[in-house]
């Protein structure tokens, strides 16, 4: 089977296929292409999806990673970014294997057609001008072969013309002659060239043109093999990376199997416990009685033994904890009810101060503002940086000493006295951090010492180091502060829980709500989570039913069911001077 033999008269179509088959050979580098590009966007987009969520360092996000499904997620992340490489490794290969190979394959078949279609079509005209020559001889010897009969029968005429002189008849003979001669000069030509003809033709035929097209032949399968080859490797650069992307897919199977719930249960306790005690049980106290009645110590109103007393700047006489209700009874005499703290406060964080109310307000050195054991856990994460760093600065300092000795023995690499300076930071930096590290060592003993009785205090304060930081660690009571930066101390002994035994009336159900004393506007946003607080927004208007008594707070009301307390500083308050309790300022 061979092209120069079955299409020995099909080279213009021969020379389209090859085209057509170069133009695939194309297609095909231009799809390989597309690919990598698909690879290269696929691998970006899946690191930029891996980046996204990745925790950001030094953030509170990054601390939630402590948690095994947390981290199986962060291992999820870094499998894929693994994942992401192997399609560009994918996408390099295939254009280094592939793209330029066969462009430059593509190129020398170019170069290799165009030449053998050039010798094909130099034979091509060879044998045209072979045979354009043929027809000129024969067109020539058919023309002196007519002349040759016209003169012959011109000069039989003339001889048979008894009138035409001897010299015309003469005349006539020899042209006749001379056309015959020149007949058979175009014959002998003609035969000559007719021969050269047929030996150019059967060369043309049987040798020529089949060994130009067993070439082109041979380059037409040559392509078609290396385009197999192409896609044979395009095959094995995907199946070479599969094993790395099962790697990564077992990864993410090993992180997920790793995840242990109870591993997070207990780091969520670990990370909220508060370190109180349940409040105990409520005694009963009988109101039947006509005589005074006395709270049971374990009354959550009134502890005799260790409990102090919170005094609320001794104007607090006449306010009512928002869910107590008065006395209607006209029977008795009325007597307000003071603030009435419970040990079910304790089991949310208490505001220690009006500090912390400002936004942006710094915690306390000695995290006082945390219950008990989250404090004892930021003591321990405080004491471990402050070790690692004077570490790290012994570290510094040893180095330093031996970089001095080393200029001693050899002084003429620097000068020693050049380090002293040097050696006294590093010296007393580390009695810094050592002196840092024993007052927050000292804070951690004083938790660590008192947690189990840490149910009974509403205060979580270490006044250990009051003499060398008066700056730091503050009552809170004393100090209030408003979220436009103004504060007010006032002069009290340290805050006191101070429960009043209060007279309740059987008719709850018939308590009737304070007056309005005026109104007010929320000059900002206020989250009340502790207990007798109310939540207001920037901006909100609320009802005034007993203004501050000096000790910071105001009593509002948003609706008939709904009132509690909010910071003074956080409302801008407009009494009615006509209202019945309302001050009368001049």
């Amino acid at each position: 089977m061979s092209w120069g033999t079955e299409l020995w008269d099909q080279f213009d179509n021969l020379e389209k296929h090859t085209q057509w088959g170069i133009d695939i050979l194309e297609k095909y580098i231009k799809f390989v292409k597309e690919r990598t590009e698909i690879e290269l966007s696929y691998a970006k987009q899946l690191r930029n999806l891996s980046k996204k969520y990745q925790p950001k360092k030094n953030s509170k996000e990054e601390e939630e990673y402590k948690y095994t499904s947390c981290k199986a997620f962060l291992s999820t992340l870094n499998e894929m970014n693994d994942y992401a490489g192997q399609h560009e490794v994918i996408s390099e290969n295939m254009t280094s294997q592939i793209m330029v190979e066969l462009a430059r394959y593509v190129q020398e078949l170019k170069q290799e057609r165009k030449s053998n279609f050039h010798d094909g079509r130099k034979a091509q005209q060879h044998i045209e001008t072979c045979w354009k020559q043929l027809e000129s001889s024969k067109r020539r010897f058919e023309r002196d072969c007519k002349e040759a009969d016209r003169a012959q029968q011109y000069f039989e005429k003339m001889d048979a013309d008894i009138n035409v002189t001897k010299a015309d008849v003469e005349k006539a003979r020899q042209q006749a002659q001379l056309r015959h001669q020149m007949a058979e000069d175009s014959k002998a030509d003609y035969s000559s060239i007719l021969q050269k003809f047929n030996r150019e033709q059967r060369e043309y035929y049987h040798s020529h043109i089949p060994h130009i097209f067993q070439k082109i032949q041979e380059m037409e399968e040559r392509r078609v093999v290396r385009i197999g080859e192409s896609m044979k490797t395009y095959a094995e650069l995907d199946r070479q990376v599969i094993p790395i992307i099962g790697k990564c897919l077992d990864g993410i199977v090993k992180a997920a199997e790793s995840i242990d719930q109870k591993s997070d249960s207990q780091l969520v306790i670990e990370a909220y416990k508060s370190g109180f005690e349940p409040p105990g049980d409520i005694e009963f106290e009988d109101y039947a009685q006509p005589m005074k009645r006395t709270v049971s110590d374990n009354s959550l109103s009134n502890s005799r033994e260790g409990k102090p007393e919170l005094k609320f700047g001794g104007k607090s006489k006449g306010k009512l904890w928002p869910f107590i209700k008065k006395n209607k009874s006209p029977k008795q005499q009325k007597e307000p009810l003071s603030h009435r703290f419970n040990e079910f406060m304790t089991s949310k964080p208490k505001i220690q101060c009006f500090r912390s109310l400002k936004r942006g307000g710094a915690a306390p050195e000695d995290f006082s503002n945390l219950p008990p054991e989250q404090r004892r856990k930021k003591l321990q994460q405080k004491v471990h940086e402050l070790n690692k760093e004077i570490q790290k600065e012994m570290d510094q300092r040893d180095a330093i000493t031996k970089m001095k000795d080393v200029y001693l023995k050899n002084p003429q690499m620097g000068d020693p006295a050049s380090l002293d300076h040097k050696l006294a930071e590093a010296t007393q930096t580390i009695e810094k951090l050592r002196l840092e590290t024993q007052k927050f060592e000292a804070w951690l003993a004083e938790v660590e010492g008192r947690l189990p009785a840490r149910s009974e205090q509403t205060r979580r304060q270490s006044g250990m180091y009051d003499g060398q930081m008066p700056t730091t660690v503050t009552n809170c009571a004393q100090d209030r502060e408003s979220p436009d930066g103004s504060y007010t101390e006032e002069q009290s002994q340290e805050s006191e829980v101070k429960v009043l035994a209060t007279d309740f009336d059987d008719e709850f159900d018939d308590e009737e709500p304070l007056p309005a004393i005026g109104t007010c506007k929320a000059l900002y946003t206020f989250e009340g989570q502790n207990e007798g607080t109310i939540s207001v927004m920037e901006g909100e208007t609320l009802c005034v039913i007993e203004e501050d008594k000096g000790d910071g707070w105001t009593r509002i009301r948003r609706n008939e069911d709904e009132e509690g307390y909010v910071p003074t500083s956080y409302v801008e308050v407009y009494l009615d001077k006509n209202a019945k309790g309302a001050k009368t300022y001049i």
